[in-house]
C-alpha cells in the first residue's frame, strides 16, 4: 500500500443518542469526541438512530394503511364512464 493515501482505519465507539446504546467497531470516520469504553479511550461518534432504536429492528413499526388514500384518489379522479 502507498503511504499517506489511505484514511485512518481504527477502532471507534458509536453511541445511539435515542437509546444510549454504545458499540465498538472499526471505521475511518473522524471525531473530536472521545469516550472511555471498557477501560480504553476511543473516538466517539454520536448517531441519531441505530439498530437498537430503529423501528424496523425493534418491531415497533407502525404500518400505515394506504387503502383509504387509494379510494380517495380514485373518487377524486374518477372518470365518468
Amino acid at each position: 500500500m502507498k503511504p499517506g493515501i489511505h484514511p485512518n482505519y481504527r477502532e471507534v465507539v458509536f453511541q445511539d443518542l435515542a437509546s444510549g446504546f454504545t458499540f465498538l467497531t472499526r471505521s475511518t470516520v473522524s471525531s473530536g469526541d472521545t469516550i472511555d469504553y471498557e477501560g480504553k479511550q476511543y473516538p466517539l461518534v454520536k448517531v441519531e438512530i441505530s439498530s437498537q432504536s430503529h423501528p424496523f429492528y425493534t418491531g415497533k413499526q407502525a404500518i400505515a394503511s394506504t387503502a383509504g388514500q387509494i379510494d380517495k384518489f380514485n373518487r377524486r379522479f374518477a372518470r365518468g364512464k
